[in-house]
């Protein structure tokens, strides 16, 4: 037994093997904890950082992996929507920013943007803004590639995910 781990307490001060727990009106729920959605950030930064010489493909399957294994461990809590929502729009924007340094040239960003329809004229002032990588990503890149346009290159959303994952858990365990 572990002393420094072992504690009587609240149940809403305890990590349990990954879970926090919280109180939803009369009752205690199961929730991940604080430092499990930390760590999950992490290594969806390590798997998008845009240095990381991989096909956009490779990269979105790792990323699924990830998302599929978290979303079953924690298949029995119950998570904030909120939460999902964050997640998902940040792994989104920096797929979108990985999506833009992957294009390099300023030709080949030109003829991309026209390709998802936006006019030749504003996708050419796009292209020679000097903004960053993320900034482009946030700023015009979210209206040209869109989520749809992110699932049929195969990335899975995570709230769309964790909802069938619970839901067909919760529904085995009634």
């Amino acid at each position: 037994m572990n002393a420094s781990k072992s504690k009587v307490a609240r149940p809403d001060e305890v990590k349990y093997l990954g879970f926090g727990f919280t109180k939803n009106k009369r009752e205690w729920k199961a929730i991940p904890h604080e430092k499990s959605i930390h760590e999950f950030e992490q290594k969806m930064m390590k798997l998008t950082k845009r240095n990381w010489s991989v096909s956009l493909e490779e990269r979105m399957e790792k990323i699924n992996q990830v998302i599929r294994g978290w979303s079953n461990y924690f298949r029995c809590a119950w998570m904030y929507k909120k939460n999902m929502r964050k997640l998902d729009s940040k792994l989104r924007r920096r797929i979108r920013a990985i999506i833009w340094k992957q294009w390099k040239s300023i030709r080949k960003k030109e003829e991309s943007l026209v390709r998802l329809g936006c006019p030749r004229d504003k996708a050419h002032s796009y292209v020679c803004a000097r903004q960053g990588y993320v900034r482009c990503a946030v700023t015009l890149l979210n209206k040209y590639i869109r989520n749809e346009h992110l699932k049929k290159k195969g990335l899975l959303s995570m709230e769309e995910y964790f909802d069938t994952v619970s839901v067909r858990f919760m529904n085995t365990h009634v």
